[in-house]
């Protein structure tokens, strides 16, 4: 127990490099993320500018890339609106320049058909509630991933309706 001790005190072992390494081998992190890991590690604010400086230099820090990966990865796997994927990244601390400039990847037209696809989904999986009902989970779930009312009104007329459905 004491040795797990003696390693958290002795965060100066590692050179910051070492520690920004480390933290990247797991995920891509954007410079904001590594600063702050580095500054929790207790490394000078020099120590840690030259690490970042030199992190960009490599590459191994970017992120405009990191944005774009983002966006690609999450559009790929569970798909949500733009308004929602700019709130994510937000939440990893990129600028609003970067953020701005990812979304603008994701046009209108791949925004309605990741809709359709989700709206798809759940239209089959509430395949045995009421029409109305039906409608309404699905509609849910669609705002629910930050899409807009009218996109996900569009998504849900794009589905198959029974006959004799009232609007």
């Amino acid at each position: 127990m004491k040795t797990r001790e003696k390693k958290k005190t002795l965060p100066a072992t590692k050179s910051p490099m070492d520690a920004a390494l480390h933290f990247l081998g797991y995920r891509a992190r954007t410079v904001r993320e590594t600063e702050r890991h580095l500054d929790e590690k207790q490394y000078g604010e020099y120590e840690v500018a030259q690490t970042i400086d030199r992190l960009l230099e490599l590459g191994l820090l970017d992120d405009e890339k990191f944005a774009a990966d983002f966006i690609e990865t999450r559009l790929s796997t569970k798909p949500v609106s733009r308004r929602h994927l700019g709130e994510q990244l937000y939440a990893h601390e990129l600028s609003a320049d970067v953020i701005a400039a990812a979304l603008e990847r994701v046009s209108d037209e791949e925004e309605q058909e990741n809709a359709s696809r989700i709206a798809e989904k759940y239209w089959q999986q509430f395949s045995s509630l009421e029409q109305r009902e039906r409608q309404s989970r699905v509609m849910q779930r669609l705002l629910g991933r930050g899409y807009d009312y009218e996109t996900a009104r569009r998504a849900l007329a794009a589905q198959p309706q029974e006959e004799g459905r009232t609007e």
